[in-house]
């Protein structure tokens, strides 16, 4: 199996849709999704991942085939209602020599003050019982193939921290460490790959990591959400 995972284009927060930068991004991105096999669409329920994912299933000719809460963007709000700098804390811990890959890392300041913790933890195991359906049960820090069709390619559109905690997740590294490694731009992609021996227990592997050629020439700046 192949999952294609995808960001939303740039967006209008207020109205949750895509801006006209964010269609044409979409569009791109559709274009660049044409001849990748995917035969199911997944995405967050959020209007901008949904509108997004519909550019693609119009290129496919497919249905958005569910959306889910589960992967709607994270919540970065700390308990006296300020915002957490999503991708600043891993650089604050770097600047203070302080270590990114801390298991712990949930009972860290100014984690363990932030709903970031329970909503990268609905992520993970909302995508969990998502890979359950498809085939694939979480055994420790693996998978094991369980389905017997699990030859398909998908694709699911969502959001930055949602795709950084599922990726974190499935890679077993520390959500911070994994937040410092890399970004997600809008309408980027990433595939991923799962063994379809069933029985086996695999470790998924990464094929394309936040891929954005599709955007050359398409201007824009980067948000996070």
């Amino acid at each position: 199996m192949v999952i294609y995972f995808v960001r939303h284009g740039h967006p209008n927060y207020v109205l949750d849709r895509l801006t006209e930068l964010g269609k044409k991004q979409a569009a791109a991105a559709a274009e660049r999704l044409r001849d990748s096999g995917i035969e199911r669409i997944y995405s967050s329920s959020s209007g901008r991942a949904a509108e997004t994912a519909s550019y693609t299933a119009d290129v496919l000719g497919l249905p958005i085939t569910e959306k889910y809460d589960f992967i709607r963007e994270l919540s970065w709000r700390l308990d006296n209602g300020e915002q957490l700098d999503a991708l600043g804390v891993p650089a604050l811990y770097v600047e203070n020599g302080e270590s990114l890959g801390d298991e712990n890392w949930r009972e860290k300041e100014p984690y363990c003050r932030s709903m970031t913790v329970e909503t990268v933890e609905r992520v993970a195991s909302g995508f969990d019982a998502f890979l359950s359906e498809l085939g694939y049960e979480r055994d420790g820090e693996y998978y094991r193939v369980t389905g017997d069709d699990t030859d398909h390619t998908v694709a699911m559109f969502s959001h930055i921290g949602a795709s950084l905690a599922v990726l974190s997740h499935l890679f077993n590294i520390p959500f911070p460490k994994f937040c410092s490694m890399c970004t997600i731009d809008f309408t980027s992609i990433t595939a991923v790959s799962f063994s379809n021996e069933k029985g086996k227990l695999i470790s998924p592997k990464i094929i394309v990591l936040n891929d954005a050629k599709h955007l050359s020439g398409i201007e824009g700046e980067k948000i996070y959400g």
